[in-house]
């Protein structure tokens, strides 16, 4: 076939507008239509002003700043240089700006000065789809994953390398300090920059020590560059040092949407390394943000314990929820197939001997759990001995704590075909939510430091996944085939949600 004529110096007799040159659907547009539908009272939650000063040299307009951050994040592009490279030379950035161009100063001021205020767009985006019924609240799930924080492993130390760490930290400050004593020039105004490093790195140290001696670290460990990550075992067996990033998520209303997809309905971030503690919380976020509760929540056996099926019995929450020690349960002598009677406090072990009570067992930050027993010289002479027992002194034992019966009631529950089933969409829901977060978003590594900033970083991410959703939406209602947009009643949460998938097209 022929080939087209290649002219890099081809030029138009009127050159084409910037508006021109972005498709109508473009998800750049509904950014800004969603940006442009924030009312003042919503710019004021922000902390931004819109109408800006009077006096001085103009500035860039904040509505062009907040479009350039939200579609930023939902392209991948997080640091603000990237960003200022993107409004210099990506068409979706220039028309966003209006052709201007802020550098990556102006953008990290704005985005230090209100990322923790942005969270608020957060709850618009989930309101939003909530308030226009494309959201299926029947079933959630839940779950975490860990993300590497901006620090290094190697800088993370327990207090025996901290203690180290000093010591040769005050050496070389004191050998610094004789090199400056010992020269005939006058002392500089300011102190050189090896004696300014040591400083601080001595103040971190010490720092890090008292968090330690104090016992505010979770794991006995402090990282000097960031001291709220801590070390978070990934999949694989690996650690990295990170943080535990929380989110709980649902799907669209197919027949509603018209189109699939997933929404974020809570999103949080903490220091612990494992998600025991995770689930009420979210659970308890999400009903504040959607105004119900869920028919089913989905959580898997990082989540399982006796106080959180005591907490969803308390919110009178439907959980679906497997046991971490699943596989255990087809022992036969596991504790589930050892039979209790209430009347006589006894357990009946399946070689038909009892068990009874011979005490309690308080372990710290656990509830108070009781101990039951058979006689000794039974289960030494019982065949069964080597497959039940594991301790020859004690022979077997069985612990048991104010939980049980709801262990066994929900141990019942996970066994039906019901359960099985609906057990099965969990992995529909939040795995696919992280691979696109990590993958498309760039969020496999965050890029700030400090519980509350990371936060508010996560936050963010969630919200443009929120917005890359609702984008979905709003482009297949722009189709000429759709029944067009259609704009529902709206439902407030407290305030006014507009809608920009209903903007007209």
């Amino acid at each position: 076939m022929p080939i087209r004529a290649l002219s890099r110096g081809r030029t138009w007799l009127f050159p084409p507008t910037i508006e021109e040159l972005m498709p109508e659907d473009h998800p750049a547009r509904f950014v800004a239509a969603f940006v442009d539908e924030l009312s003042r009272a919503d710019w004021a939650r922000l902390r931004i002003a819109v109408d800006g000063d009077p006096l001085g040299t103009p500035g860039y307009d904040p509505r062009a700043l907040l479009c350039v951050w939200l579609f930023g994040f939902m392209t991948g592009l997080r640091s603000s240089r990237r960003l200022e490279a993107a409004c210099r030379d990506q068409i979706p950035f220039l028309w966003i700006t209006g052709w201007e161009h802020p550098d990556h100063n102006t953008l990290w001021r704005f985005y230090a000065a209100h990322r923790l205020e942005m969270r608020e767009l957060f709850r618009r985006t989930v309101r939003t789809a909530v308030s226009a019924g494309l959201v299926d609240l029947a079933v959630q799930a839940v779950d975490g994953t860990r993300v590497q924080g901006s620090a290094s492993r190697a800088r993370t130390h327990d207090a025996a390398h901290l203690q180290q760490l000093l010591e040769r930290t005050e050496a070389a400050i004191a050998d610094l300090e004789a090199q400056n004593e010992r020269g005939e020039d006058p002392p500089p105004p300011r102190l050189p920059k090896e004696l300014a490093r040591a400083q601080g790195l001595r103040e971190r140290v010490r720092a890090a020590i008292a968090e330690v001696d104090a016992g505010t670290s979770p794991q006995q460990q402090v990282n000097l560059t960031d001291p709220d990550a801590t070390l978070q075992k990934t999949r694989d067996g690996g650690y990295v040092v990170g943080y535990n990033a929380q989110a709980m998520v649902s799907s669209l209303d197919e027949t509603a949407a018209g189109t699939t997809g997933l929404v974020i309905l809570a999103a949080e971030v903490t220091t612990a390394a494992d998600d025991h503690g995770q689930l009420a919380s979210m659970i308890d976020a999400a009903r504040e943000l959607t105004g119900q509760a869920a028919d089913t929540v989905l959580a898997d056996a990082g989540y399982h314990s006796g106080p959180n099926l005591q907490a969803c019995a308390d919110r009178d929450q439907s959980v679906v929820m497997p046991e971490a020690q699943a596989k255990k349960l087809a022992d036969p002598y596991h504790k589930q197939a050892f039979r209790y009677d209430e009347e006589s406090d006894t357990f009946t072990c399946p070689k038909g001997q009892k068990l009874r009570q011979v005490g309690t067992n308080r372990r710290k930050r656990r509830p108070i759990a009781w101990l039951y027993r058979a006689d000794r010289g039974v289960c030494a002479a019982c065949p069964a001995f080597e497959a039940c027992a594991k301790s020859r002194r004690h022979g077997r034992t069985i612990e048991t704590g104010p939980d049980e019966r709801l262990l066994q009631k929900h141990r019942a529950w996970m066994a039906t075909p019901e359960a099985k089933k609906v057990y099965r969409r969990r992995k529909q829901l939040p795995e696919p939510t992280f691979g696109i977060l990590k993958e498309r978003q760039g969020a496999g590594r965050l890029l700030l430091r400090g519980l509350e900033q990371v936060r508010a970083e996560w936050l963010l991410l969630a919200t443009a996944f929120n917005l890359r959703t609702l984008y979905q939406v709003w482009r297949r209602r722009r189709k000429p085939d759709s029944a067009g947009p259609v704009a529902p009643e709206r439902v407030s949460q407290g305030y006014p949600v507009p809608l920009p998938l209903a903007l007209p097209c």
